[in-house]
């Protein structure tokens, strides 16, 4: 536990240079803290007094889209409920959260071709799927539980083909916990194919795949695509269809870095199999193409009708525990207007129409003098984001930033000219409020919503839970102006849930259905084979392969993370599935790459990123040779978000582009 006497023995500048592991591992914050302006070290304050401060900057602003309100994705519904309900009575959509730099991309795509922004599939049907396509995601680091679904689909006899630049070891040989007799065996071959992708070469690969299966299609008419879903409930299909035939299937070889024979391989099996789930994350979503990637992903599975029925459909894999349920919760800049007009009718308030700020727009305005108050609802804002120098200019800009943290983090350090930090209850901790316990609610990838009860202690008296902070918040910022209850809310978590019911379809009965042993599934339009788009229709669409044309000595990198690491926690130096120990600030390179530049293992280099005539800089890395496409290199975030450009975002959704940053690297001078 951190106590008063951590924070009088060392400074914010101190700390500064603590890496973020380090940060974590400092202990629990157990009190409210301030760091005012032009003092070195925080000191405590009273939760009275801390909101009161904070009502006080926010009430003296011109206006309250002055203000960002971000939010983490490990935000429970009923505390996000509160939350955005507070800030659209404050009078903006100023609500930047985590899925706009990560699943972004995949909800525009998926509302755009489906109709609904969430994945179609549930545990069941990648347990009943025939061939599951794991494209741009690794999940023995990412989602390790899914790693137990894959081996139940491969015991089904399911097949299972991995498209991603590195060669994950979870999906090579799994080894399950839960079965002593598979861990005596050494583990599970989970994947029957790898296909070593080049970064962003995914768009040329699925193009391969489906013009294989075109040509099988027009060589015995009916037997690939499935025409009578594509007849009756899809539009674009003539369109899609043309570009496939002017696709030149050698480019697609040349453009993915497969080799003909791998796509020829591949394409038989999704030919073979009708039960097709593809399932992805962020090596799809960040990229300038982001929101194409993932419209190339829908265009295979509606070729094959592959959704809407068992053991098929989309599956975008989310890592944070309720990322999804914070955006069903009403957590996004571009809410809906029958959403705000049912929150408008339940609370007789007045929320703004006009969108806000998205992450990287918040950013902006920060660092141009628009916004000046910060507000983090969790999560570490600085180190999850891209660019970090100038978002760490963009937050020191702020004339007050506040956090609501369990731990010590990388955004209690870079702040703006005032600091508060508000210690929050953790998840497995007891709730106790005026009418005793209290569970929270979460949504999975799946689109289950259930409960989520902690029943350790607390670290320390002095924390309040996440929705308790929010009726603080709100009654220090609107006094008795407010038509909201806000300590009902707080006393009985049902009664949020009462008023989630009454705003946000398929919570129908909440209080009754989420107490049931598994909770309950809220509708999917696309899981019914039904598609809430404009004319009711699934939509094909054209989606052009990128083409790059890198320089002499120029590669792309991709940041990812580690083994030992959950988003931007880390929890420990080591990367075991990959062989990587005690270090984090690593390239992984390909070795005739290496080779080419004269480089043994451990080079020390300096990396420089383009975009736009801009060059970022970042020192001090050991190059690591690894089984990775030529010209393709992987580094680690956060360390490497300082070369990911703040302006370089996914067409759509603005996500940034991570997953691509074209870099030159020089030998470090002796």
């Amino acid at each position: 536990r951190i106590g008063p006497d951590f924070f009088q023995k060392y400074s914010v500048e101190a700390l500064s240079a603590w890496p973020d592991f380090e940060l974590g591992k400092a202990g629990r914050l157990t009190e409210p803290l301030i760091l005012r302006p032009g003092s070195s070290h925080y000191e405590a304050i009273s939760w009275p007094d801390a909101f009161s401060t904070i009502a006080a900057e926010l009430n003296g602003l011109r206006s309250p889209n002055e203000a960002i309100f971000y939010t983490s994705g490990r935000t429970s519904n009923e505390a996000a409920f509160m939350y955005q309900l507070f800030v659209r009575a404050f009078g903006t959509n100023n609500m930047p959260d985590c899925s706009n730099m990560c699943h972004e991309s995949s909800g525009s795509g998926l509302s755009a071709t489906l109709g609904i922004g969430k994945g179609s599939v549930t545990l069941e049907d990648l347990y009943e799927a025939e061939i599951i396509l794991v494209i741009g995601q690794n999940p023995g680091t990412n989602h390790p539980r899914m790693l137990s679904a894959l081996k139940k689909c491969k015991e089904n006899g399911g097949k299972i083909v991995s498209i991603n630049p590195l060669e994950e070891a979870g999906l090579q040989a799994f080894v399950d916990p839960q079965s002593p007799m598979n861990m005596l065996k050494g583990g599970t071959q989970l994947t029957d194919h790898w296909l070593p992708v080049r970064i962003n070469g995914d768009v040329a690969l699925l193009k391969g795949l489906m013009k294989i299966m075109l040509d099988a299609e027009d060589a015995s008419p009916g037997s690939v695509f499935d025409r009578d879903f594509i007849a009756a409930k899809t539009a674009g299909f003539e369109d899609f269809i043309a570009d496939l035939r002017q696709t030149d299937l050698a480019d697609c070889a040349e453009q993915s870095g497969i080799a003909l024979a791998q796509l020829q391989t591949v394409a038989d099996l999704l030919i073979a199999k009708k039960k097709i789930i593809i399932c992805w994350a962020m090596g799809l979503t960040q990229h300038q193409n982001g929101v194409g990637n993932i419209q190339e992903l829908v265009n295979l599975l509606l070729m094959r009708g592959a959704i809407g029925k068992p053991g098929a459909g989309t599956c975008p894999v989310r890592g944070h525990s309720n990322v999804q349920g914070d955006r069903t919760m009403g957590i996004w800049e571009k809410p809906k207007a029958a959403f705000l007009s049912a929150l408008d009718a339940r609370f007789q308030i007045k929320s703004p129409r006009g969108h806000g700020l998205d992450t990287v727009e918040a950013i902006e305005a920060m660092h141009a003098g628009q916004a000046k108050v910060f507000f983090g609802m969790g999560g570490n804002f600085i180190s999850a984001t891209p660019d970090s120098i100038v978002t760490a200019e963009a937050i020191q800009k702020c004339s007050l930033t506040v956090q609501v943290s369990t731990k010590l983090n990388r955004a209690h350090i870079i702040t703006g000219e005032t600091a508060i930090i508000l210690p929050c209850i953790a998840r497995s901790e007891a709730d106790i409020q005026a009418q005793g316990p209290q569970f929270v609610t979460v949504e999975n990838s799946m689109g289950i919503v259930h409960r989520s009860k902690g029943f350790t202690r607390l670290a320390s008296n002095q924390l309040r839970s996440e929705p308790a902070i929010v009726a603080g918040l709100a009654q220090a910022t609107f006094g008795d102006k407010s038509p909201i209850d806000w300590e009902a809310m707080i006393a009985n978590y049902d009664t949020i849930r009462d008023h989630i019911e009454a705003v946000i379809p398929g919570f129908t009965n909440y209080n009754q259905r989420v107490r049931q042993a598994n909770g309950f599934s809220l509708p999917n339009c696309a899981r019914e084979g039904k598609f809430n788009t404009p004319d009711g229709k699934a939509h094909f669409t054209v989606n052009p392969i990128p083409r790059h044309n890198l320089a002499k000595d120029q590669y792309v990198l991709m940041t990812m993370r580690s083994h030992d690491q959950y988003n931007t926690t880390i929890y420990g130096l080591d990367d075991r599935y990959r062989g990587i120990y005690n270090e984090r600030r690593v390239i992984l390179m390909n070795p005739e790459d290496m080779k080419a530049r004269g480089w043994k293992a451990k080079q020390i280099v300096e990396v420089h990123s383009h975009f736009e005539g801009e060059t970022r800089k970042s020192e001090n890395w050991y190059v690591i040779p690894y089984k990775i496409p030529r010209r393709s290199l992987g580094a680690y975030f956060p360390e490497a978000n300082v070369l990911v450009p703040l302006r370089s975002v996914a067409e759509k959704s603005n996500t940034p582009a991570s997953k691509f940053v074209v870099v030159s690297m020089n030998a470090a001078k002796p």
